[in-house]
């Protein structure tokens, strides 16, 4: 059985198997503030509860000079708060099983509670302690920047984070989108405790913050705990972060590594998620190349020539803009070869649609791997969370399924012409410059960079820090829209 038709089966099954989960969710809402609305969904099967919650917080309000504020920020959320040090905060945490972590977005800064239903009030005391009087303690602080710096240096080895920070440099050039979630050496290095204080005080707010919450609990309680968590916190807004007005720079840029296999990063202006263009859009990125091996470009690229192990696409919205992008690795004297099939790929696409079969296999497949995201409370309000920072309703989960079964494959060709246009491709190439002749070649890329330390897979992966982790991959996206 070929990997496509055994993804398609699966996700049959996945289909037949789970349809009720996503529809069975009953989706309460609660009002905590002004500009603040709360999905709740109650489950009483086991004594567990969970929180996801999104602050106006991300890299996109790092000041132009201080890349990686929000992320240092964030990693400093779990090291100090009101009367706890940060061994003592700790400690509270662990010693009642509570479960705390914070992931900046360019947008947000996404923060998680897990905790058993006997321990829910202290694991929400304690999240509101955090935010509202975090101490930054001078030694937390040159701990936590020792271990992002030492991060930062391991990116700069990676082809794959290498290629996607310097293409959304290039890609969003002069916006903040445009700096590295991570931040950057001399950013990390120039951020003092009173910048820290600053930006927390600014931006762990709750005007503009959505909350998700899934477990054994009921509404009355739920409301006490969440004033014990937010009611701390400042009911104010930031400024919003700028829109975008230039997207994209042409050809091919690189940045010399020497590495075995070079890394290509390669987007074009994408669409935003209230367009009404997007779910078609969805489908059709889904078809052309986030599929993983049910995708044409897997099929052109990998399969048919062997020139890669993985190649993938997705789409990426942010609040200020839209970005359709992909990551591929391929050896050094194939960057040529590997590019021209893409764009032969993308045009092919755009001209003849999809065929009935993949239309169908992809529905299928979205469909089908949808309840899955319910399965857990943790995926139930990581999912919600996600659909609340995108501005959708909340009927939307009820509705989902409906809207991609009815994607037509004139709605895939009318989107396809809109998002997929190479003549609008920004590529960005990390490996040896003898793979390909730059157009232009990007700032810093005459400077030496280390080689991998391990072969190259296209997809980016999270990279190993010697701590906690300050930053997601460069091109993640949601996995269900």
């Amino acid at each position: 059985m070929s990997a496509r038709r055994f993804l398609a089966t699966l996700a049959a099954a996945l289909a037949m198997a789970l349809p009720s989960l996503a529809h069975a969710v009953t989706i309460q809402t609660l009002s905590v503030g002004r500009q603040s609305e709360v999905w709740f969904v109650p489950d009483h099967t086991v004594p567990v509860i969970a929180l996801t919650v999104a602050l106006p917080a991300g890299s996109a309000y790092d000041p132009a000079n201080k890349p990686g504020l929000a992320a240092f920020a964030a990693a400093l959320i779990d090291e100090g708060a009101g009367s706890y040090n940060s061994q003592g905060f700790q400690a509270a945490l662990s010693g009642r099983a509570i479960r705390l972590s914070a992931t900046p977005e360019r947008d947000y800064l996404v923060v998680s509670v897990l905790t058993l239903k006997e321990n829910a009030p202290a694991a929400f005391r304690l999240l509101g302690t955090a935010l509202a009087r975090p101490r930054f303690d001078p030694d937390a602080i040159a701990r936590v920047r020792s271990q992002i710096l030492a991060g930062l240096q391991q990116e700069d080895e990676e082809p794959s984070n290498v290629a996607a920070k310097a293409f959304f440099r290039t890609f969003f050039a002069g916006h903040p989108y445009a700096h590295p979630v991570s931040g950057d050496a001399a950013g990390i290095s120039s951020i003092t405790r009173d910048d820290l204080k600053n930006f927390a005080a600014q931006h762990w707010v709750r005007g503009g913050i959505h909350i998700a919450v899934a477990g054994d609990v009921d509404t009355a309680t739920l409301k006490a705990l969440l004033g014990a968590a937010f009611s701390q916190i400042p009911d104010r807004a930031p400024q919003p972060v700028p829109f975008v007005t230039h997207m994209g720079q042409l050809g091919l840029q690189i940045v010399p590594m020497p590495v075995p296999q070079p890394n290509v990063v390669f987007g074009m202006p994408g669409i935003m998620r209230n367009d009404p263009d997007f779910l078609p859009g969805y489908v059709a990125n889904y078809i052309l190349g986030g599929g993983g091996f049910a995708s044409r470009l897997t099929t052109e690229v990998r399969e048919k020539r062997g020139l890669t192990y993985d190649i993938s696409t997705g789409l990426n919205t942010f609040h200020r803009a839209g970005v359709l992008a992909g990551q591929v690795a391929t050896k050094a004297g194939s960057v040529q070869q590997t590019i021209a099939v893409i764009k032969s790929t993308i045009a092919d696409f755009v001209t003849n649609g999809p065929t009935d079969k993949e239309l169908a296999d992809a529905k299928t497949y979205l469909t089908g791997s949808f309840p899955l995201a319910f399965s857990s409370n943790t995926g139930i309000t990581s999912q919600l969370n996600a659909f609340q920072n995108a501005g959708l309703p909340v009927t939307y989960v009820a509705k989902r399924n409906d809207l991609i079964n009815a994607v037509t494959a004139d709605d895939v060709r009318r989107a396809s012409k809109r998002l997929f246009n190479t003549n609008k491709l920004t590529i960005v190439v990390a490996g040896s410059p003898q793979a390909a002749q730059p157009s232009k070649p990007l700032p810093g890329a005459d400077k030496p960079t280390k080689p991998a330390v391990r072969p190259v897979k296209a997809k980016p992966r999270a990279t190993p820090k010697p701590a906690k982790p300050v930053a997601t991959s460069p091109l993640k996206t949601t996995p269900h829209r």
